[in-house]
Order: C-alpha cells, then sequence, then structure tokens
C-alpha cells in the first residue's frame, strides 16, 4: 500500500490492507494486539517501555514499534488503546503534541477498551469528530484467558456505523461484540459489569473462607459447590485455591471502577450503591496491603487477613 495512504472509515477493512495502531501492551493488551497480528493486519505499536516482554513479543510476530501515540496514530488507520486508567487515556489520546488525535488523519477511528469515564469518552468522540475522525469506547470483559483466546466481550459505545465498520478488528479480539448507545455507553456499560463482579468475588472469598474455617476445606467446597458452576466461580474460584493471584485485571483497577461507579461515572448522577460501597472496602483493602498490582481476584487475602486464616495451596 502506497505510503500515506489510509483506508479509514468507511473503506472496507481488510487484512493487508488496513492499518493498526495499539496503544498499551500490558497482559490483555500484548494478548490482542498479538490476535489481531495473527490475522494478517499491519500493526504499529507504542510502548513506554519498548524492552518489555510483551513489545518483545510483539516484534518477534511482526509489530513496528513507534516513538509515541502520535507516530503509531499517523500510520494507522484505527488505534486501539488499553491502558490503566481515565488519566492515561487522556495523556495518550489528547494531548495535543503526542497524543493519538494529534496524528490520526481524517477518517481514522480511536478504539478505547480501556475500563474508563464515560464523560472521557464523549470529550474523545467530540474531539475526534472536530478532527474528522471518530471515537469508539469499547470496554471488554472476559479477563486474560478471554483476551488469549479471542473470547473477550466486547461493550461498544459511539456511532452505531462505525462499530459496525469495525466488526472485522473487533471479532479478532472478542466473540461478541454489543452496541450500547452513543459514546460513553460502552464504559458505563462496563461500569455496571463491574460492580456484579466486585460483589460476587467478595461473596465467592467469604464462601471459601467460611468453608476453610468450618473444615470443609475450600477446594472440595469449589468442586460440589452451587459457587462453582457461576461464571465467577469457574473463571476465579481455582486460581484462587491454587493462589494464582498475578494474573488477572489489577485489584487497583477495580478500586478506580468501582470508585467511578460510586462518584456517578455514568453522568447521570450519584446512584446508592451500598454494595458496591462495601466491594470497594474491601479492594481499598488489598491495596493497601501493598497487593494492588495482583489479581482482582486476590481479595480473598483480605478475608483471609481479617479472619486469621490461610487457604493452603493445593
Amino acid at each position: 500500500m502506497e505510503e500515506g495512504r489510509l483506508c479509514g472509515y468507511p473503506n472496507p477493512i481488510k487484512p493487508g490492507e488496513t492499518r493498526v495502531g495499539w496503544i498499551g501492551i500490558g497482559v490483555m493488551g500484548e494478548a490482542m494486539a498479538a490476535r489481531v497480528l495473527s490475522a494478517g493486519y499491519a500493526v504499529t505499536v507504542y510502548a513506554r517501555d519498548p524492552s518489555k516482554a510483551g513489545a518483545r513479543a510483539l516484534l518477534h510476530l511482526g509489530a513496528r514499534i513507534a516513538a509515541s501515540p502520535r507516530e503509531a496514530a499517523r500510520a494507522s488507520d484505527v488505534v486501539f488503546t488499553m491502558v490503566g486508567h481515565p488519566s492515561d487515556v487522556r495523556s495518550v489520546v489528547l494531548d495535543g503534541e503526542t497524543g493519538v488525535l494529534s496524528g490520526l488523519r481524517r477518517g481514522g477511528v480511536a478504539v478505547d477498551c480501556t475500563s474508563s469515564s464515560p464523560d472521557l469518552a464523549r470529550e474523545v468522540a467530540e474531539e475526534a469528530a472536530k478532527r474528522g475522525c471518530h471515537a469508539v469506547d469499547a470496554p471488554v470483559s472476559g479477563g486474560d484467558e478471554g483476551a488469549r483466546e479471542g473470547r473477550l466481550a466486547v461493550l461498544a459505545g459511539g456511532e452505531r456505523g462505525v462499530v459496525e465498520w469495525l466488526g472485522p478488528l473487533l471479532g479478532e479480539i472478542g466473540r461478541a461484540t454489543t452496541y450500547m448507545g452513543e459514546a460513553g455507553s460502552g464504559q458505563k456499560c462496563k461500569i455496571a459489569n463491574q460492580i456484579v463482579v466486585a460483589a460476587n468475588l467478595v461473596g465467592l472469598s467469604e464462601g471459601m473462607v467460611f468453608a476453610e474455617r468450618a473444615g470443609v476445606g475450600a477446594r472440595r467446597w469449589l468442586e460440589v459447590a452451587a459457587a462453582e458452576e457461576t461464571k465467577v466461580g469457574g473463571l476465579f474460584g481455582g486460581r484462587m485455591v491454587g493462589r494464582k493471584f498475578w494474573v488477572g485485571g489489577f485489584a487497583e483497577y477495580m478500586v478506580k471502577d468501582l470508585g467511578m461507579a460510586l462518584d456517578g461515572g455514568g453522568g447521570e448522577g450519584v446512584v446508592a450503591l451500598p454494595g458496591a460501597a462495601l466491594s470497594l472496602e474491601m479492594f481499598k483493602g488489598m491495596v493497601g496491603n501493598g497487593d494492588g498490582k495482583i489479581g482482582l481476584h486476590g481479595v480473598i487475602t483480605v478475608l483471609e487477613r481479617i479472619n486469621g486464616i490461610s487457604i493452603e495451596k493445593s
């Protein structure tokens, strides 16, 4: 393809023609970008630390490394961001000198998969429109396993036509994309999702600690109890009893997401969420214990500390 020529919206997305930028290559981002690369798309990656294993792995698969988000955007038709916090999104997307929108050309599309603020998603969409570009907020659910296997659920907000146009790319990272509505709607739905996940993880942790203290044993209970049949139990129960806390979304991200929920992150005002407030305190406890960067299912360690009990790895 001729250098400088873009195939942005509404030109059809095709492997070998559509160029993809990727910002953020943590556990989730690396796996998602690898799937796009493996599908035959040219991918340009920006990483704050290009020496990290994730960057090296994507280079091995054929990715190019850019010096800034702006540089990655200038070489791309679609740019994905998968970073940690709304402040990171603002920095890598909206910075006037180095951000994605400062380099994305007319017709280009910015897709933010970060769990972020609905208000920020609307701001990004408005700024993209001023530049003749498009923005979609597309947070995902399904964890690191879902990212590696392409089984993520994608919750998309923005222009319906643009979301539908992105189908071939979103189909590489997720088993299903659901259009949720105008810009910011995807983020609103992800916040709602996190409220449920947090409550289920706290409940699962309490059940495991109770079973261990009662002499039944957490693993035995998981094998036979209804909790094992739930999505959260099936995803995280084995990891919890196996002490595999280094995988999955970071606990500090759950603090961020629940904080947005309790601050009225949906944009329609604060909603009374007493269960989410209790869950938030548990995850804050993890961060306070120095465990903010382990998997969010490590919330069981807070209950273990409270009860003076440790579930043995088995």
